[in-house]
């Protein structure tokens, strides 16, 4: 029996506690957060996060709600409200460990989703669309600044590509100032998070992590067959994490049915953008949409 409970980190909201089997860090849990909605004729939108966040995003709910659509977001394992005390923050040592989560949140669901994922969460979503056992309830697929490639010269990718082969033997070995604090304090001057949750400094980078994002790009950079409607965004040199060029070019490969979009002068996080084009991403989001559930199975 689904046991929904008020959200204690976003009032209005309701989250939901979904339980695994123990792996090596013990005990994991994921949770599914959702905005009650009364009427949602459009269906339903599943969001997924990216690195060093969690959902917080209470206009991109709410605005999902005024459009006809029941919003559910996933905090995965390891992640945001889904971390426990014992466990590697942020960790995996394959991204396919984050499958059972979305399996689990769609047979909740219970109903075919729009499929929103921003940054590692676009590369996570990619490939559950692609490969994912529950594959045929995803609608269609959104990607707000996926993260398809090392934004990082030559010299640099040797370095975690070195790192990622030591990971595979001591995963947690970590460079615990790997991460920058720019884009993080860029978004606090706008936006209110929990900084336990999403501190500036992020978490300690993992080696066997490098490893997991390694892999998962080798196969997706191979070309993937998600059959569904994608449409993939990026912004342009304003993105402080990740380049906007391996997004175009790296999109394309997704499948037969991909529109790319962009957005200059949007953030990393495009719906956290300055007002207007925040709003110009909603916009065409929407308009997409509403053709791509338009159209035959």
């Amino acid at each position: 029996m689904t046991r929904w409970q008020p959200d204690r980190l976003l009032p209005g909201f309701e989250a939901l506690e979904l339980d695994f089997p123990a792996d090596y860090d013990g005990q994991v849990v994921a949770t599914l957060v959702r905005l009650p909605t009364p009427h949602a004729e459009r269906g339903a939108v599943l969001y997924v996060h990216g690195y060093s966040d969690y959902f917080f995003q209470r206009h991109m709910a709410e605005r999902f709600a005024a459009e006809g659509y029941a919003f559910y977001a996933l905090d995965l394992r390891k992640y945001g409200r889904s971390m426990r005390p014992h466990q590697h923050p942020n960790f995996c040592k394959s991204l396919t460990e984050y499958y059972a989560d979305l399996d689990a949140a769609l047979e909740t669901i219970g109903e075919p989703v729009l499929l929103a994922g921003h940054s590692m969460g676009g590369l996570v979503c990619s490939l559950y669309a692609h490969e994912g056992e529950r594959r045929s309830q995803v609608q269609s697929l959104w990607l707000n600044s996926p993260f398809f490639d090392w934004n990082l010269p030559e010299w640099r990718k040797v370095q975690v590509h070195l790192a990622a082969a030591v990971g595979r033997y001591y995963p947690f070995l970590n460079d615990p100032k790997a991460f920058r604090p720019d884009y993080t304090r860029t978004l606090r001057t706008e936006w209110e998070f929990e900084a336990a949750l999403k501190p500036d400094y992020g978490f300690p980078l993992f080696y066997g992590w490098l490893g997991a994002i390694s892999d998962a790009f080798d196969k997706l950079h191979r070309g993937l067959a998600i059959q569904c409607p994608v449409l993939s965004m990026h912004s342009d040199r304003t993105d402080m994490v990740l380049d906007w060029r391996h997004i175009a070019r790296w999109s394309r490969v997704l499948g037969p049915n991909v529109t790319v979009l962009a957005f200059p002068g949007g953030w990393h996080d495009l719906v956290l953008s300055p007002g207007r084009i925040r709003d110009e991403v909603f916009s065409a989001l929407f308009a997409w949409a509403e053709r791509a559930i338009a159209l035959p199975a």
